[in-house]
């Protein structure tokens, strides 16, 4: 498995932290989180692991310290069941692109409100 593409490395490793942060990290801080996506360097060597959490400002941060105070675990565990020569350093951070697609659909949302439902009625 060491010689796997990139996009199929970083999808194994979605994978199996997802597992992982599920079912064997036992850590109040770590809500209901989701792994979205894993990017990782050409090299292999690092991986920016995002997630999201349901939950405000507060739910982000103690995930976010929960999830980094469980990185050698989770690093350990990846190695052992990922075949790789050498197994990344993760970061993980925050996946904020779900709020940010809600924020411009809720701003389509109120444009056609304000336009009365049609953007274009009349233009024919």
């Amino acid at each position: 498995m060491s010689r796997l593409r990139p996009e199929r490395v970083q999808e194994a490793l979605r994978q199996e932290i997802s597992k992982i942060v599920l079912e064997e990290i036992k850590d109040p801080r770590i809500g209901f989180l989701t792994i979205t996506k894993v990017d990782l360097t050409k090299d292999l060597r690092y991986a920016k692991v995002y997630f999201s959490v349901l939950g405000g400002v507060k739910e982000k941060a103690l995930a976010l310290k929960g999830l980094n105070s469980a990185k050698g675990y989770i690093k350990g565990k990846v190695a052992d069941r990922i075949k790789l020569r050498l197994v990344p350093d993760i970061s993980f951070r925050i996946d904020e692109s779900i709020e940010h697609t809600k924020e411009i659909y809720d701003l389509f949302e109120r444009i056609k409100k304000k336009d009365g439902g049609g953007l274009n009625e009349g233009s024919n």
